[in-house]
C-alpha cells in the first residue's frame, strides 16, 4: 500500500520538476553558444533530452499502468538514478560557470538554486533522493563558487547552504507528515473495507435462511417488493409467485426426528433452486417455500414448471440409510397486486385448493378464484367484526340407544349467519374463525347457547328439571381448543356457572387434532377428562388414527365415520373394519357410536355388529331446540 502511495505522489511532482530542469538545461545550452563550444552544447541538449524522457517515464498515466513490483523497483533505484542525473547536470552547469561570462554565471547560480530547492521539495516523499539532491547540487557548487570567485562568493555560498539545509528539514518534515497521513488513510480504508465486509456478511446473514441456505422470509418478500417496484407496464410481464407446502413433512419429523426434517428442507431448497425458470426462492417458515418463476412463462408453461418442481421434490431423499419420501402442494399466482400481502393471499388461496385436492397437486389462481377470494374476504371481515351471540344458531341432532329405543342425547351443530338470512354450516365459516383467531370464542359461544337453550341439561337429580336420567349433549372442539392453555378451566367454569355438570357433556374432536400436536393434545384430553367431561373421537376410520391409538387416548366414545356407515350393508371389508373397531373398543371399555345412519338396513347391520348407539337422518335431522324439546324441557323421543 505504501509503495502505491509513494509512486502516486511522486508521479504528481517529478514530471513537472524534470520539465523545469530540462527547460533550464536548454536555456543554459543556448547560452553556451557564447563560448562557441559545440561539444558543451551537444552534451547540454543530450542532458535535456534525457531529463525530459525521465519526466515522461514518471507521468501518472505511465506509473499507474505498472505493477506493484515494478513500482517498488523504481523506488529502490530512484535515489541512485536521481543522484547520477543531477551530478551530470551539475558538472555540466559548473563547467559553464567556470568558462562563462558573468551573466552566464548568474544563470548557472539561479539554475542550481532552483534545482536544489525544487528537487528537495519535489522529492520530499523520497527522503534518500532528496538528500542526494542536496549533497550533489550544493557541495560541488559551493566549492566551485569559492574556487572561481574567492571571498566574493562567500555570501552566495552561505545562503545556498542555509537554504539547502532549511529545505532539507522541510522535506523531511513533509515526508514524516506524508507517512503519518498515508498510514492513517490506509487504516481508514481498511476499516471501511472491514465495515463493508461486515455489512455484507450481516446482510447475507439477515437475508439467508440459516438452515437451507436459500433466502429467508424477509429476503424473498423483499424480492417480491422489488419486482413490483421496478415493473413497467407494457415492457415485460411480472414474475409468477408460487407457494409450495410439503405434504408429509410432519410425519418425517415425528418419525425420524428433526435431523431428518432439516435434511429434507435442505434437499428441497436445493432442488427448487436447480430448476429452470426459478428466479429466486426462499423458505417462508416451517415447511412452506416461496418461489419466483420467470414472468415469460404462460399459464401452461408455468404449470409445467411448477409440476417439474413438484416432481423433483417427490424424488427419494436418503437419510442415515433410510429413504424419505414426500410431495409438495403448489399454488401459483402471477404478481399483479400492488402489495406483497395481496399477492401472497392469492397464491395462498391457490395453495389451499391444491392441498384440498391432495397428492401434491398444483393449482393456478384464476378469475373464478378472484371472485371467491373477494367473497371470502368480505365474509372474513363480517365474521371478525360481528358479535357472535347475535349471529349464532345451534341445531341439535339426536343420538339413539337402539336397545332402549330412546333418545339419550344430542349433538350440537353451530350455524353462523353473515346477514341473518343465510346460515352457514361449520365448513363454511370454521376457516373464518381460524383466520380471525376466534375459535375459542366460538366454542364458548356455542357452549353458552347450549346451556341457555337446553333446560333438560340443568339440575341433575330427583328435584331437577329433568326427571330420571339426564340427556347427554355432544359439542365439537376445534384442534386449537385442544392446544390452547386454559380452555379446560374455561369450559368447566362456564358449565358449572350455568348449573350444569361437565359429566353430561361429550366433547368431540377429530383425528386432525391429533396430528397438529399429538403430545399437547393428549395432555389436554387428560385435563378435560379430569375436569369431568367425557371424550369422543369423531369420524373414526376416515383418517390416519390407528386402532392402537384407541388404547393410548383417554376416550369414552368412538364415533364410527359415516362413510363406513354407508358401506357396511354392501361391503364385507367395511363390515370387517367396523367389527374390529367394536371388538377393540369393547375390550378397552369404550362405547361405540355409528354416525350417518339413514335407513333400517344400516340399523340392523350395525346392531348385528354390536353397536347400540346410533346417529343419523334415520333418527332425526339437526333441528332448533324448540322443535326437539317438549314442555318442561323434556326430549321428544
Amino acid at each position: 500500500m505504501m509503495v502505491a502511495a509513494y509512486t502516486h505522489s511522486l508521479s504528481r511532482r517529478l514530471p513537472l520538476l524534470l520539465l523545469v530542469l530540462a527547460l533550464g538545461i536548454g536555456v543554459e545550452a543556448a547560452w553556451s553558444l557564447a563560448v562557441e563550444s559545440w561539444p558543451v552544447l551537444l552534451v547540454g541538449l543530450g542532458l535535456a533530452g534525457f531529463v525530459a524522457l525521465r519526466g515522461w517515464y514518471w507521468l501518472p498515466a505511465n506509473v499507474e499502468r505498472r505493477s506493484l513490483a515494478h513500482r517498488r523497483r523504481d523506488l529502490v533505484r530512484l535515489g541512485r538514478k536521481v543522484g547520477l542525473t543531477l551530478l551530470s547536470v551539475v558538472i555540466w552547469s559548473l563547467f559553464l560557470y567556470v568558462v562563462g561570462t558573468p551573466a552566464q554565471r548568474a544563470l548557472v547560480q539561479m539554475q542550481l538554486a532552483i534545482l536544489t530547492v525544487g528537487g528537495m521539495l519535489g522529492l520530499a516523499h523520497a527522503p534518500t533522493a532528496a538528500l542526494r539532491v542536496a549533497l550533489v547540487a550544493t557541495v560541488p557548487a559551493c566549492l566551485v563558487y569559492l574556487a572561481v570567485d574567492g571571498v566574493a562568493a562567500l555570501p552566495v555560498v552561505v545562503m545556498l547552504l542555509i537554504v539547502s539545509g532549511t529545505m532539507l528539514v522541510i522535506a523531511l518534515g513533509y515526508h514524516a507528515d506524508f507517512v503519518a497521513f498515508e498510514l492513517s488513510r490506509q487504516q481508514l480504508v481498511r476499516r471501511e473495507r472491514m465495515a463493508a465486509r461486515l455489512a455484507a456478511a450481516n446482510f447475507e446473514q439477515a437475508s439467508r435462511d440459516a438452515l437451507t441456505g436459500g433466502l429467508n422470509r424477509r429476503a424473498i418478500l423483499a424480492r417480491v417488493t422489488h419486482e413490483l417496484a421496478r415493473h413497467r407496464p407494457g415492457k415485460e410481464k411480472l414474475p409468477w409467485l408460487a407457494l409450495a407446502d410439503l405434504d408429509g413433512f410432519k410425519h418425517i419429523n415425528d418419525t425420524y426426528g428433526h435431523g431428518a426434517g432439516d435434511d429434507v428442507l435442505r434437499a428441497v431448497s436445493q432442488r427448487i433452486g436447480e430448476h429452470d425458470g426459478v428466479l429466486a426462492h426462499g423458505r417462508l417458515g416451517g415447511d412452506e417455500f416461496a418461489i419466483l418463476l420467470d414472468g415469460a412463462f404462460g399459464n401452461d408453461a408455468v404449470m409445467a414448471a411448477a409440476q417439474g418442481i413438484s416432481q423433483a421434490i417427490r424424488e427419494p431423499i436418503r437419510y442415515n440409510g433410510v429413504t424419505l419420501r414426500l410431495h409438495a402442494s403448489i399454488g401459483l399466482h402471477r404478481l399483479n397486486c400492488r402489495t406483497v400481502s395481496g399477492n401472497l393471499e392469492r397464491a395462498d388461496a391457490a395453495l389451499y385448493k391444491a392441498k384440498k385436492r391432495g397428492d401434491g397437486a398444483t393449482m393456478l389462481f384464476g378469475a373464478v378464484d378472484e371472485v371467491e377470494l373477494q367473497q371470502r374476504t368480505a365474509l372474513t371481515r363480517l365474521f371478525n367484526d360481528c358479535p357472535l351471540d347475535t349471529r349464532l344458531r345451534v341445531l341439535y341432532q339426536p343420538f339413539y340407544d337402539i336397545d332402549a329405543r330412546k333418545v339419550v342425547g344430542f349433538e350440537a351443530f353451530s350455524r353462523w349467519s353473515p346477514d341473518g338470512d343465510i346460515w352457514l354450516a361449520p365448513d363454511g365459516f370454521m376457516d373464518l374463525a381460524l383466520a380471525t383467531g376466534r375459535t375459542d370464542e366460538l366454542t364458548r359461544a356455542v357452549m353458552g347457547r347450549v346451556l341457555d337453550e337446553c333446560e333438560a341439561l340443568r339440575g341433575a337429580g330427583p328435584d331437577g328439571v329433568s326427571a330420571g336420567e339426564p340427556l347427554s349433549l355432544a359439542i365439537n372442539l376445534t384442534p386449537r381448543d385442544l392446544a390452547r392453555e386454559g380452555m379446560v378451566e374455561t369450559l368447566a367454569r362456564q358449565v358449572r356457572a350455568a348449573g350444569g355438570e361437565p359429566s353430561r357433556f361429550i366433547l368431540e374432536f377429530s383425528e386432525r387434532a391429533l396430528l397438529t400436536d399429538p403430545r399437547r393434545t393428549r395432555i389436554q384430553l387428560e385435563a378435560f377428562r379430569e375436569a369431568g367431561f367425557r371424550l369422543a373421537l369423531d369420524d373414526f376410520g376416515a383418517g390416519w388414527t390407528s386402532l392402537a391409538q384407541l388404547r393410548d387416548l383417554p376416550l369414552d366414545v368412538v364415533k364410527i365415520d359415516r362413510e363406513l356407515s354407508r358401506a357396511i350393508t354392501s361391503d364385507p371389508g367395511a363390515r370387517a373394519i367396523v367389527g374390529a373397531i367394536v371388538a377393540l373398543a369393547w375390550q378397552l371399555g369404550i362405547e361405540c357410536m355409528i354416525a350417518g345412519v339413514e335407513d333400517e338396513a344400516q340399523v340392523e347391520t350395525a346392531r348385528a355388529l354390536g353397536i347400540k348407539m346410533m346417529q343419523g337422518y334415520h333418527f332425526g335431522r339437526p333441528q332448533r331446540v324448540q322443535d326437539i324439546l317438549g314442555p318442561g324441557g323434556r326430549a321428544v323421543a
